[in-house]
């Protein structure tokens, strides 16, 4: 007898624990108590449907609460869809709260499109500053300036889908600054105006097709880089210097080919004179043979030859003649 009760107190204890997991009657008994009508039956079927009962709920009490008029069909779907639902009632609710105009459907695009919509809102309402790095630029003077700007922003809610971000802001400002510095003078008027360039960076709107309104552009930092015009006449005079060497080696080698070409010529010009004295022996041997040339005038011949050679011996003995070293004999 005992465990028959026994069984029947556990079976029932089973059963109602089933019937408490499959029927969330504390959670629509919550939702009751906040002024949400949601049926028991559809608390029922949302987790079958794939559904998270609690996070709908959950919106929809945060939403009555806040005097926002959410559909449960409209909530379901969101969530299905890969949708954050409790982010996208808070960013509703802080939009009505700041009368900035924003209704579910531009809010679930916007949580949909992978921005936060919530942060957007908070943007919105106060806005963000975003430190540029660096932008180096060259004046017209030559000198290089490195400025850092500060860019003031908030958020255009109608163009966070498919508008650029924060990146596209960043690369517009420091072409802006580029173009600003690259347009004066001499560095000297932009560091005692920093602020021309600001005027000039926000007058090209560069926040059109972006999902952030510009507010204000400020220079926060310039600084005096390196002479880039000087280090570019010293690279050309250089270069100047490097052709100059090189056309001077080709002319050099040209004159030493030359050189080499007049003695090849003068080799060959001693070689044939003395081809030619070669061929005079010859010549007096035929004469002396046809009888054109006799005993006595070749006498004669040797005899002028010999005195020739003895007037040069004469009229170089009274010339001073050099040693190595260059000292005069």
């Amino acid at each position: 007898m005992n465990a028959t009760v026994i069984l029947i107190f556990v079976g029932c204890l089973f059963l109602l624990i089933l019937f408490l997991w499959i029927v969330p009657l504390r959670l629509w008994f919550a939702a009751l108590l906040s002024g949400v009508r949601v049926s028991l039956l559809q608390l029922i079927l949302m987790p079958w449907r794939k559904v998270k009962r609690e996070v709908i709920v959950n919106a929809l009490i945060m939403g009555t609460k806040a005097d926002i008029k959410l559909n449960r069909n409209e909530l379901e779907a969101h969530y299905l869809a890969g949708g954050h639902v409790i982010p996208v009632v808070n960013a509703l609710i802080s939009a009505d709260k700041a009368n900035i105009p924003l209704d579910f459907k531009a809010a679930t695009a916007i949580d949909l499109a992978g921005r936060d919509v919530l942060d957007a809102i908070k943007t919105s309402v106060i806005p963000k500053v975003i430190d540029t790095p660096p932008v180096a630029a060259v004046a017209k003077d030559g000198i290089q300036l490195i400025a850092r700007a500060r860019v003031t922003v908030r958020t255009n809610i109608k163009q966070l889908v498919g508008g650029a971000g924060e990146e596209t802001i960043i690369a517009r400002v420091g072409e802006g600054i580029v173009t600003a510095i690259g347009s004066a003078n001499t560095h000297k008027m932009v560091l005692e105006n920093p602020d021309s360039i600001s005027k000039l960076v926000l007058n090209k709107g560069l926040d059109s097709g972006t999902a952030f309104e510009i507010l204000s552009i400020d220079i926060a930092d310039v600084d005096v880089g390196k002479n880039i015009g000087a280090i570019l006449q010293m690279d050309q005079a250089n270069a100047d210097k490097n052709i100059a060497q090189a056309r001077a080696e080709e002319r050099r080698a040209m004159a030493i080919a030359l050189e080499q070409e007049m003695k090849a010529k003068t080799q060959e010009a001693r070689a044939k004179v003395i081809e030619a004295e070669a061929e005079v022996p010859l010549a007096l041997a035929q004469a002396f043979k046809n009888g054109n040339f006799g005993v006595m005038d070749y006498y004669k011949l040797e005899n002028l030859k010999a005195d020739t050679q003895m007037r040069d011996s004469i009229s170089k003995t009274g010339q001073p003649t050099t040693k190595k070293g260059g000292e005069i004999k």
